[in-house]
């Protein structure tokens, strides 16, 4: 089969497609022929091996990536099952999370798939899984959003920040929505009630305070972001996309979680929406709103399986819009597998 192979850590040039052998799934997992997948800020910083501090947790590996094949995202169709592997029959197709998800063939976790929405593309399924799941998390687990509430998201045009407008606004928040002016118009569709232009507006200048922000940029210190609080208000730090090579955001959460021994509001960081993490329960969760018509995946640019490293480069630029998908060849793609 052919999979997007990366042998070191380094840019995007790293990333090759080559001929490798199919795998087997072991016991609780499921072989998948892949339809689609999507490229996350996880992606690059396990490309490039950083942070260096996330080395030191065996997550990435130390010397070498830890999985040969990029990519975690994934929407496909199920091909056989492994010893112990039940309710996942031939034919089935699902989204979640699969090590090695760049690739016509994949295995993952039973307990990380779900069922695709019918309604859904197969490339809109392979945008959901991380994003979607990080922005639950973050308006509704961390945040703990109520309809009534400020909310405001920084980075609302990019992967998680479509999904969070959409989940906030779907639990009846007021939603501001911080992104750049080329993509105001999309925030606003998706149920935004203001947009602030990230390059001629501050949010930070405490003349609007916010029950709740979710922040997904990490530009800001926590003490400048306190000051669009409310004095109860809840600071959520989603920093998958934050520099630096040695602690990146590891170090902007570690500094929200030691602003809390200091303030009555609350600083929370984002549990990780990987394979690390319970995720099943969430990714129904999400799949649920979605089936429901509250929420819809966001795709702006789709690119091929042999053209993965631009894809990656594309949202390491950190200017995409919604979620970057790749296509797998011979996968199923196109119009809905049912009616929406």
């Amino acid at each position: 089969m052919r999979a997007v192979v990366q042998e070191r850590f380094g840019p995007p040039e790293v990333l090759r497609l080559q001929d490798v052998e199919r795998p087997r799934p072991g016991a609780g997992q499921v072989l998948l022929r892949v339809c689609a997948s999507s490229v996350n800020p996880y992606d690059w910083h396990m490309m490039r091996g950083d942070p260096y501090a996330a080395r030191l947790t065996g997550g990435m590996g130390f010397r070498r990536p830890r999985h040969r094949v990029a990519g975690i995202d994934v929407a496909g169709v199920v091909e056989g099952a492994g010893p112990g592997v039940t309710g996942l029959a031939p034919g089935a197709e699902v989204l979640g999370f699969c090590p090695g998800a760049f690739a016509e063939f994949g295995c993952a976790s039973a307990g990380l798939l779900v069922p695709k929405p019918p309604g859904l593309t197969f490339e809109q399924a392979a945008a959901v899984p991380m994003a979607a799941v990080t922005a639950l998390r973050g308006i509704r687990t961390v945040g703990r959003v109520e309809s009534g509430q400020r909310v405001l998201v920084n980075g609302a045009g990019g992967g998680v920040g479509t999904f969070a407008v959409q989940i906030a606004a779907a639990l009846g928040a007021e939603v501001t929505a911080v992104c750049g002016a080329d993509k105001a118009g999309l925030v606003r569709s998706l149920g935004a009630a203001h947009v602030l232009d990230r390059a001629r507006q501050d949010f930070t200048d405490g003349r609007t305070r916010y029950d709740v922000i979710l922040d997904n940029v990490g530009n800001r210190p926590p003490g400048r972001l306190r000051r669009a609080l409310t004095p109860a208000g809840v600071l959520v730090a989603n920093g998958g996309g934050s520099p630096g090579r040695v602690f990146g955001a590891i170090g902007s959460t570690l500094r929200v979680v030691a602003a809390n021994a200091f303030t009555r509001q609350r600083l929370g960081p984002i549990l990780p929406a990987t394979p690390a993490g319970p995720a099943h329960a969430d990714l129904l969760a999400v799949t649920a709103l979605i089936e429901a018509g509250r929420v819809v995946p966001v795709v702006g640019r789709t690119y091929p399986l042999a053209e993965a490293a631009d894809a990656v480069r594309h949202v390491e630029e950190g200017h995409a819009r919604g979620k970057t998908v790749i296509t797998v060849p011979g996968g199923v793609s196109g119009s809905p597998s049912g009616p929406p």
